[in-house]
């Protein structure tokens, strides 16, 4: 072999090399990555069993205390005559759905907004649906005093709609389209008029005491009819969550990296604002304006489960009906039978959280 050969047989063992580095490197990736999915399988799987049988547990317990055998037997050998039975279907139970399904609603919310902003500090309420849902309510004590709960939820529900499309109407009127930025800036606007157009009814026709159920939040007058109502709006959104959680990723990374990547920006945002607008809409319509979930629970499913909004969405759903559902069984019994509002027990979970989140946001 000449000296001329030398080149072309470096090349080729530069090259079997680097196919044996490169195959070893993928091995290793793909191991890591099947423990990875495994363990985020796996927590899924654990915080669903927890919320199982807190909810169980929930049940059986309030002011009438029903043993666990009862409310299974409920459930599986149900008897109209039983009081028991009867409460544990039509009063309880109702209930701690409505607690899952606004938990999960809230979470999902403030993960997207917190996604898209890519604000640590971002929840539903950034984009007026709190705000929208309280006037609609103020409204509705002043001019329709009599109508049922029923129709007060939906109005609101209507009230939290038409604040988030007056976010996004007016952040889209800036130039360069719906940016986060403007979001932010939009909501926060939008946000303060309908709270100070809130209180300055709620002052003026002495309404204040009426307003204040919705203010504290709760589920204690949650039925199965709220639930059936609940179901068709919170279902196919939190499946719209699940198909977008990509796109919300690679959003996070920021509107130049998300545009560089080939992704049609403008359509997420509409698409990730309409499913906020879904769920939290309907949510704060029927608990009222609870706070923190949609700040809190994002940021704890991103500690365990990473910066992938793939895996933050679905178990921050568990985690946020988790949350909701312990909340409600602690304002049953902390003092019975008095409710404690959940919005409080919520806040002293979340102030403190929040405090450490606005600390570690202003040292970046």
């Amino acid at each position: 072999m000449g000296r001329a050969d030398t080149p072309a047989l470096l090349a080729i063992c530069i090259y079997i090399l680097h196919q044996e580095i490169g195959a070893h490197m993928f091995k290793n990736y793909k191991k890591d990555h099947i423990k990875v999915q495994s363990y985020r399988i796996y927590l899924i799987f654990i915080v669903f069993v927890l919320l199982l049988f807190i909810s169980v547990f929930s049940i059986s317990c309030g002011v009438s205390e029903i043993s666990f055998s009862t409310t299974l037997d409920a459930f599986f050998n149900f008897n109209p005559s039983n009081k028991d039975h009867l409460i544990i279907l039509s009063i309880r139970l109702p209930r701690v759905i409505a607690a899952i399904l606004i938990g999960s609603s809230l979470a999902i919310s403030g993960a997207i907004m917190q996604g898209i902003t890519r604000n640590s500090l971002a929840d539903s309420g950034l984009m007026g649906i709190n705000s929208g849902a309280g006037f609609a309510l103020a409204l509705c004590f002043v001019f329709f005093p009599s109508i049922s709960y029923l129709q007060t939820v939906l109005i609101c529900f209507i009230g939290a709609t038409l604040g988030a499309f007056m976010v996004m109407g007016i952040s889209s009127l800036q130039f360069g389209g719906n940016s986060s930025t403007h979001l932010v800036l939009a909501g926060a606007a939008v946000s303060m008029l309908l709270t100070a157009l809130s209180q300055g009814l709620a002052l003026y026709f002495d309404i204040s005491k009426d307003i204040m159920f919705w203010a504290v939040g709760g589920v204690c007058a949650a039925s199965n009819e709220q639930v059936l109502i609940m179901l068709p709006f919170i279902l196919p959104a939190t499946m719209l969550a699940m198909l977008l959680s990509k796109h919300i990723s690679i959003l996070s990374l920021g509107e130049e990296a998300a545009k560089g990547l080939g992704a049609n920006t403008n359509l997420i945002h509409i698409l990730s604002s309409v499913t906020v607008v879904v769920l939290a809409g309907i949510s704060v319509s029927v608990v009222g304006n609870v706070g923190f979930i949609g700040l809190i629970i994002p940021h704890i499913a991103m500690f365990f489960v990473g910066a992938d909004y793939k895996w933050i969405i679905p178990i921050g759903a568990l985690l946020g009906s988790l949350l909701m559902v312990i909340a409600d069984l602690m304002a049953r019994t902390i003092k019975p039978p008095a409710e404690t509002p959940i919005g409080a027990l919520i806040a002293i979970i979340g102030v403190p959280i929040f405090l450490y989140l606005s600390r570690k946001q202003e040292r970046r």
